[in-house]
């Protein structure tokens, strides 16, 4: 919840900056017409899977289902594999650590064998969300600007 808070400050703080200027400049030459952007283009670019504000941006001719698909299949097996790290690596290991008594060596050895099994799941969670869930959304809004590299 808080990334998603923080993600839209900053989305908020993009939008504000990029508004703003011209707002003042129109005032400013007292022109009759105040270039306010559209309720649409703001939402889109709440969904849209970037962080600098934009009235347009490029867009895709049409949405390939089947690749949005493999995306979130993607995304259900990311969430499966990093059930099974748990219930084989995690969940046996501080199981046995809770019936023994506290000692150090115990707490170290607990640590060093979950350090594995933690950078799995990290790298799970950032493959999962920042590869296919972001380029499943940007697929289905058309958002031809994440082929940058192409």
């Amino acid at each position: 919840l808080l990334v998603f808070q923080v993600r839209l400050v900053m989305k908020t703080y993009s939008f504000v900056r990029e508004n703003v200027p011209r707002v003042l400049s129109s005032v400013k030459d007292k022109s009759g017409t105040v270039p306010v952007p559209r309720i649409s283009q703001y939402l889109y670019f709440l969904f849209a899977p970037t962080l600098i504000y934009r009235d347009n941006y490029p867009r895709n001719p049409t949405i390939r289902w089947g690749y949005v698909a493999t995306k979130f299949a993607q995304v259900l097996g990311s969430l499966f594999y990093a059930y099974y790290i748990f219930v084989r690596l995690c969940i046996p290991l501080f199981r046995n650590s809770s019936q023994e008594t506290f000692n150090l060596r115990g707490l170290v050895l607990c640590i060093f064998n979950s350090i594995l099994p933690g950078v799995l799941i990290l790298f799970l969670v950032f493959f999962a969300f920042l590869h296919c869930w972001l380029n499943a959304f940007a697929e289905m809004l058309r958002f031809a600007d994440r082929m940058f590299y192409k």
